[in-house]
């Protein structure tokens, strides 16, 4: 317990949803984004569900969707993604969601995924993926109503 509330601490100050500048909120990016606007850490999203694992994608095989970048490993990759993105693309734009079930964000590990009724999911890291399975339900529940809220701060 006493390493979540830190993470929560942590993830908040640092990684948190919300940004202020001169007292005014910056929107959240709807898609998580590393340097030069890569989606999910420059990993496949289709991957997850083909190859059942993380896989680096390429930037030959790249596509520009939702204000970032994706990548991907193969051109077919590339084409399943385009026809039906939201069906690939992680929830909650790739931010962690655990973080997002209790009502911030927070950066995700690409090995820190689960597929949960067709969707993905990625976490901050393993144990927090760990935390989030409990009660993948309820999470989700919670990740879809505190999502929206999220993106209008």
């Amino acid at each position: 317990m006493k390493k979540i509330v830190v993470f929560f601490l942590a993830a908040l100050l640092v990684t948190g949803g919300v940004l202020l500048s001169g007292g005014e909120a910056l929107a959240l990016d709807p898609v998580s984004k590393g340097s030069g606007a890569i989606a999910i850490n420059g990993y496949d999203a289709v991957a997850y569900f083909t190859e059942k694992k993380p896989r680096r994608g390429k930037r030959a095989h790249s596509f520009s969707w939702n204000g970032a970048i994706w990548l991907f490993r193969s051109k077919e990759n590339r084409e399943l993604f385009m026809s039906n993105p939201s069906q690939y693309a992680p929830q909650y734009g790739g931010y962690c969601a655990w973080a997002v079930s209790q009502g911030y964000t927070a950066r995700t590990d690409p090995d820190a995924w689960t597929l949960y009724k067709g969707k993905l999911y990625l976490n901050y890291n393993k144990s927090v993926r760990r935390q989030w399975e409990t009660d993948k339900a309820g999470n989700v529940r919670d990740g879809d109503k505190n999502w929206p809220k999220l993106l209008e701060r």
